[in-house]
């Protein structure tokens, strides 16, 4: 990519100032940050480390605006953003921000990549073509993985990561926060992120907040380093002076076993020729007693095969064998197991979701998902905040339906705590009238050229659209083709 096309990609550099700032989320005695004064200046790359629950990612949110309203929390102070124009606002309106969660998940938005890298530029009414060009060129910066129109639910959770990163990037944001953003890659998509990042605010001039554990990997594109500790400033410095103050030295060292002591050990899991949703035919033996690495680039099938492995998603051919010592008694294909037997026997964690199966209070439909990926840490915590069965079994059941985000859980937990269970509403809504699908034909007719009828459906309420020819319904799908 050029550097006109990094340019191109880029917002107005912003500053953030932070004065007495401080946040206690609701229903909490203790405060999450605390006189949090701050300043960090337009195209600044700021380090925000500190360690788990100390509040950085609050106070990005914060920063993004995304905190909530009153009834979510307790503010005090303030925070401001200055653009390059000279407007001051608080976050959350004008001023665009990018925020990179870390849990990728809560952030896909649509069903195929394409669309969803351009859904902030739509939000920011780009015209359409100047959407398309910049969705290209921020999918080649974050480094070509998928065609446009992959659907994001096959992606991997590190390909998810990118997929956010080149969200915000298309939006020219002015500033870029980041939580994370390397926690669920390989090594090789580490670097790439990191170089991505640095490319862009190299070239655009974009403020740049990190947070990070991994601190090493972005030396030479970071400069300061702001420390939280139970919410407060505890430190502000140059990055490379913090950064080596954290650095955790003296762990352990994993001790290689020798092919004969391999050979002496039983196998605890193994996979015979196992088919999993993603890549060949794989067997691999798990010794017992001993700890198994398994290896592989993004996308590679690394974590469909233990989920297969653990009973979580089912295979489409190949053997599973669980030795007796594991199984306990219990017969047939983890697949087929009970999630108190699965719990007990093979235990499987996430980033954030640690023994999360352990957690029997959670809805049994809920613990299959959290443990297969397809929800997040943050949804459980939300449902684990609830005090009784049956206010968790209503939200987890809207979570499903619905589709909920990890905001949008918090907010309808909120919500629940303060009013309980909503009423169900008895008012049916209104069937369309005739007009209506007269209007809707005429509409479509225009905007495609073609002969469009809407009619009702055998169910009250439902149209049917019906097009001239197959010809005509091929042409108007591809129309609404990204580019199209």
């Amino acid at each position: 990519m050029s550097v006109s096309d990094c340019a191109s990609l880029a917002g107005n550099a912003t500053k953030i100032t932070a004065r007495g700032f401080g946040w206690t989320h609701a229903g909490r005695s203790e405060p999450a940050l605390s006189d949090i004064d701050l300043i960090i200046e337009p195209g600044e790359r700021v380090l925000l480390c500190g360690d788990s629950g100390s509040g950085k990612s609050t106070f990005l949110a914060a920063m993004a605006g995304v905190l909530g309203s009153d009834e979510e929390g307790t503010r005090t102070g303030e925070i401001l953003l200055e653009d390059s124009t000279g407007m001051v606002e608080e976050p959350g309106h004008t001023i665009p921000v990018g925020l990179v969660l870390q849990d990728p998940d809560s952030q896909v938005i649509s069903a195929r990549v394409g669309d969803d890298i351009a859904f902030g530029c739509e939000n920011l009414a780009y015209p359409r073509g100047e959407i398309w060009r910049r969705v290209a060129a921020a999918k080649e910066l974050v480094g070509p993985f998928v065609d446009l129109d992959f659907p994001t639910e096959r992606l991997s959770g590190g390909q998810k990561q990118r997929l956010a990163l080149a969200g915000v990037i298309a939006m020219g944001a002015g500033v870029v926060l980041l939580d994370e953003p390397t926690a669920n890659l390989d090594p090789e998509g580490a670097r790439d992120v990191v170089r991505a990042v640095s490319a862009l605010v190299e070239e655009t001039g974009a403020t740049l907040v990190v947070v990070e554990h991994q601190h090493a990997a972005w030396k030479g594109v970071l400069e300061r380093a702001v420390e939280l500790d139970h919410g407060r400033i505890v430190s502000d410095g140059p990055f490379a002076e913090v950064a080596q103050r954290r650095r955790v030295e003296g762990l352990p060292q994993a001790r290689r076993l020798g092919e004969a002591e391999l050979a002496g050990r039983e196998a605890a899991l193994w996979s015979t020729d196992l088919v999993t949703r993603y890549g060949p035919p794989r067997t691999i033996a798990l010794p017992a007693g001993a700890s198994t690495v398994i290896t592989g680039p993004n996308g590679a099938g690394k974590s469909t095969w233990l989920m297969t492995m653990a009973g979580l998603l089912p295979a489409k051919s190949g053997e599973i064998g669980v030795a007796d010592f594991v199984r306990r008694g219990v017969k047939g294909s983890p697949l087929r197991w009970k999630s108190r037997e699965l719990a007990d026997r093979i235990g499987r964690s996430r980033p954030q979701v640690t023994n999360m199966l352990r957690l029997l209070k959670l809805p049994v439909e809920v613990q299959k998902r959290v443990a297969a990926g397809t929800l997040s840490a943050g949804h459980a915590r939300a449902l684990l905040s609830l005090d009784d069965t049956e206010a968790m079994e209503y939200i987890a059941n809207r979570i499903i339906a619905e589709g909920l985000s990890v905001r949008a859980t918090e907010e309808a937990v909120t919500l629940y705590k303060r009013d309980g269970k909503p009423a169900e509403s008895k008012k049916k809504q209104p069937a369309p009238q005739p007009q209506y699908f007269t209007d809707s034909a005429e509409r479509l007719s225009d905007r495609f050229d073609t002969k469009v009828t809407v009619t009702m459906g055998k169910r009250k309420g439902k149209m049917v659209v019906e097009f001239g020819d197959q010809e005509d319904f091929e042409r108007i799908m591809a129309l609404m083709q990204p580019g199209g």
